[in-house]
C-alpha cells in the first residue's frame, strides 16, 4: 500500500467520519446522563432534510445560509428527541422501545420521507453546499495537507465540540453533576441535583448534535436530499460511543477508523484494486455487530465504563 494511498484514506476517513463522530458525541452526552436513545438514525435523517430544506430555499450569503441551515437541522433534530425524553424521563417509559419508536416515527420511511416529500425535495439539486477549507493556505503540504489543512468547517467544528465535552464533563462542576446522575440518580438528587432537568438538557443538546451531524451529508457528501441518506449511520454512531468507553477522544479516533473502512472499496476500485462492492459496503456494518456484541454481555459492560444507571428510569419515589 502506498503512501498516496494512506494519506488519501486518512483523509476520506476524516471526511466520512465526521458526521458519526458528531452524532456519537451527541449520544454520549445523553447516555452520560443515563438516558439510552436509539433513534439517533431518525435524528439524524431528520436534521438532514431539515438542513438541504433550509439550504435550498433560503437566499443569501453561502456561509450564512449553511449556517442557518446547520441550526435549523439541529432544531429539528432536538425537535424529534424531544419526545423521546418526554416518553422515557416522564412517563418512565422503556427507553429502547422509545428509541427504536423514534427511529420509525423519524426515519427513512417515515417523518422525514414525508418532509422530503411535501418540500419536494428528492431529485432537486442544493443551492449551497460546504466546501473544503484551505486552512492557512497549507492544503499542499506534504501528508499533514491534505489530512488535516484541507476539510469541511464541520471537521473542524467537530474537534472543538469533543474538546469542550471532555473539559464539560471531566473538568466542571456540572460535568461531576451530569456524571453522577448518570451513575448514582438517586445520590445526585439527594445533592440537590435535578436528575429530570439534566437528562431532559442533554437528550435535547444529543438530539441537537445528531441533527448536525445528519446535515453534513445533505451539505456537504451531497448537494441532494434522498431517502435514508445517512444509510445507517446513526447506528454506528451508537455502537461508537460503546466502542470509545465514553469518552469524547475515543469517539473521534473510532469514528475516523469507521470512515476509513467506508471509504476503503471506493479508494482502492479507482486504483485498480476490483473487488466486490457488497464487501466494503457491509465491513461498518460488521464491525458495529461486533463492538455490540462484546458490550452487549455481561463481561463487557461491566469492563467497558458504561455508566451504571444508564437505560434505568429514575422517580423520585422511588415509583
Amino acid at each position: 500500500m502506498n503512501r498516496g494511498l494512506v494519506i488519501q484514506l486518512i483523509a476520506t476517513g476524516i471526511f466520512y467520519g465526521t458526521p458519526m463522530a458528531i452524532a456519537a458525541l451527541g449520544e454520549l452526552l445523553a447516555e452520560r446522563s443515563g438516558v439510552l436513545n436509539l433513534g439517533v438514525e431518525g435524528m439524524m435523517l431528520m436534521g438532514a432534510v431539515v438542513a438541504f430544506w433550509v439550504s435550498r430555499d433560503v437566499s443569501g450569503p453561502n456561509g450564512l445560509v449553511l449556517i442557518i441551515a446547520v441550526l435549523a437541522g439541529a432544531a429539528a433534530a432536538a425537535a424529534v428527541s424531544l419526545i423521546h425524553a418526554f416518553m422515557t424521563i416522564t412517563l418512565r417509559a422503556n427507553q429502547v422501545v422509545s428509541g427504536l419508536a423514534l427511529t420509525i416515527f423519524a426515519g427513512a420511511t417515515g417523518l422525514s420521507s414525508y418532509v422530503g416529500d411535501l418540500a419536494n425535495l428528492g431529485g432537486n439539486p442544493g443551492r449551497h453546499i460546504m466546501n473544503a477549507i484551505n486552512v492557512f493556505g497549507l492544503k499542499d503540504v506534504p501528508i499533514l495537507g491534505p489530512i488535516i489543512f484541507n476539510q469541511p468547517a464541520l471537521v473542524y467544528i467537530s474537534w472543538v465540540i469533543a474538546f469542550a465535552i471532555y473539559w464539560y464533563v471531566n473538568k466542571t462542576r456540572q460535568g461531576l453533576h451530569l456524571r453522577a446522575v448518570g451513575e448514582n440518580p438517586e445520590a445526585a438528587d439527594a445533592m440537590g441535583v435535578s436528575v429530570t432537568r439534566y437528562r431532559y438538557a442533554h437528550v435535547l443538546i444529543g438530539g441537537a448534535l445528531a441533527g448536525v451531524g445528519g446535515s453534513f451529508y445533505t451539505l456537504v457528501i451531497s448537494s441532494e436530499w434522498t431517502d435514508g441518506i445517512t444509510s445507517g449511520a446513526g447506528w454506528i454512531a451508537l455502537a461508537l460511543v460503546i466502542l470509545a468507553f465514553w469518552r469524547p477522544a475515543g469517539v473521534i479516533a473510532g469514528a475516523y477508523l469507521f470512515g476509513v473502512v467506508s471509504a476503503l472499496g471506493a479508494n482502492l476500485s479507482a486504483r485498480g484494486v476490483q473487488l466486490p462492492p457488497e464487501v466494503f459496503s457491509a465491513l461498518p456494518y460488521v464491525l458495529t455487530i461486533a463492538v455490540l456484541a462484546i458490550v452487549s454481555s455481561g463481561w463487557g459492560r461491566g469492563r467497558f465504563g458504561a455508566p451504571a444507571a444508564l437505560g434505568v428510569p429514575y422517580a423520585r419515589d422511588g415509583g
